[in-house]
């Protein structure tokens, strides 16, 4: 029995504190999600990569696709289209009691990720302005009259940071054809923002710029998919780390 059952609680030392090592690799991935906005007017295709602010603590200097983690007002904004039943299955497999509107919910935050580090509006003006537009960068689609089109939208692979990182994110990489570009809002882009710059890169050029490692990876995964021109019954890949060593299964 401990001997201490009815003592009063105390603080414990400083020096019992759990170890920043061990408190990184329990950390929990939060959900993310990210788009790559592909132009295939030429022979060959390109991608938009922006390069992250030196002065960020995360990731600064490289070059990535826009993204992030989802926020409120995604599960609130309206659509035109749906992910397609394929790309809806696979959000969901392999996730604990998945929440409702997964997919969708995923699906908008990459794209309100965009706007916010590119200026770039991914969607369509067809049906006129969303009705009902939540806070914050959601309303510069509203005022662009511009509904998110998730019909445009191709799930390209999930991939989880290694455990033991600072941040942690289970991210699902989705691809959008530049044509669903509908408006763009200037000065988002500069050397005060996340990102400094952006660029139009062929992907054998784009493995050429300092990369986070899974970016090469899913550079890869895109590649191989676009020979296919996104099939609706492709494989989408899911990268993970078990025991040490990273893993790639299909979802």
């Amino acid at each position: 029995m401990d001997q201490r059952t009815n003592e009063t609680p105390t603080r414990e030392p400083v020096s019992a504190a759990p170890d920043p090592a061990r408190k990184a690799a329990a950390l929990r991935p939060r959900d993310a999600a990210t788009l790559i906005v592909l132009d295939r007017r030429g022979r060959t295709p390109k991608v938009l990569m922006g390069r992250r602010n030196p002065g960020l603590v995360f990731m600064p200097g490289k070059f990535v696709f826009p993204g992030g983690r989802i926020e409120a007002g995604d599960r609130h904004m309206p659509v035109a289209g749906a992910l397609s039943a394929r790309d809806e299955a696979a959000l969901e497999a392999r996730v604990t009691r998945p929440p409702r509107h997964l997919g969708r919910v995923l699906a908008l935050a990459a794209i309100r990720e965009t706007y916010e580090e590119t200026g770039l509006l991914l969607g369509t003006r067809e049906y006129g302005p969303p009705e009902r537009v939540p806070e914050g960068a959601w309303q510069a689609f509203g005022r662009q009259g511009v509904l998110p089109d998730l019909e445009t939208l191709n799930l390209v692979a999930r991939a989880i940071t290694p455990p033991g990182r600072p941040r942690r994110f289970d991210t699902r990489f989705f691809a959008v054809d530049r044509t669903s570009v509908a408006a763009e809002q200037p000065g988002i882009v500069g050397e005060a923002a996340e990102l400094v710059e952006l660029a139009w890169v062929r992907l054998p050029d784009a493995r050429k710029l300092d990369l986070p490692f899974i970016t090469n990876l899913i550079l890869d995964e895109l590649e191989e998919q676009l020979k296919s021109d996104f099939a609706p019954h492709r494989p989408i890949p899911f990268h993970t780390m078990q025991h040490g060593k990273r893993v790639r299964t299909v979802l």
